[in-house]
């Protein structure tokens, strides 16, 4: 049994509402529904159900394609969590673009040269980032 899938099975056994619930995992550069869920979520999201396991069903899609089906998502009457493999972390729908909005944010912050922009091209740096911030707590 691969441990993606005894993490599905460890939070479907411990959420209140699992029947209520969808498990979104990323794993690598991609975003995959194990078994029940999968089964639910490609009916939702026209995706084509393969085999994790010989008994164990998945489907998925790529990473950048979240924003593809973000809408569809959210319009079902699913709570969606999205268990972000590598660093442990649960999200709702929401939460994980605010989250990836903050990431953005930083690495555009630590990646400016400050020692090369010019007066013009701070201030323009500076208003980016506000309006950035602005629209991260506006979610």
């Amino acid at each position: 049994m691969s441990k993606l899938y005894e993490k599905y099975l460890f939070l479907k056994g411990n959420e209140e509402d699992s029947d209520e619930t969808l498990f979104l995992f990323k794993s690598g550069i991609f975003f995959i529904f194990l078994d029940a869920d999968a089964k639910i979520a490609s009916q939702i999201l026209n995706l084509k159900l393969t085999h994790l396991t010989e008994k164990i069903v998945k489907c998925g899609f790529p990473i950048n394609a979240l924003n593809k089906y973000k809408t569809l998502l959210g319009q079902t009457t699913y709570k969606l969590k999205i268990i972000d493999n590598s660093t442990n972390t649960a999200y709702t729908l929401n939460n994980y673009f605010i989250n990836e909005d903050i990431n953005s944010l930083l690495l555009k912050i630590s990646t400016i040269d400050s020692d090369s922009l010019s007066i013009k091209e701070a201030y323009t740096f500076i208003d980016d980032i506000k309006n950035s911030a602005k629209l991260i707590l506006r979610r």
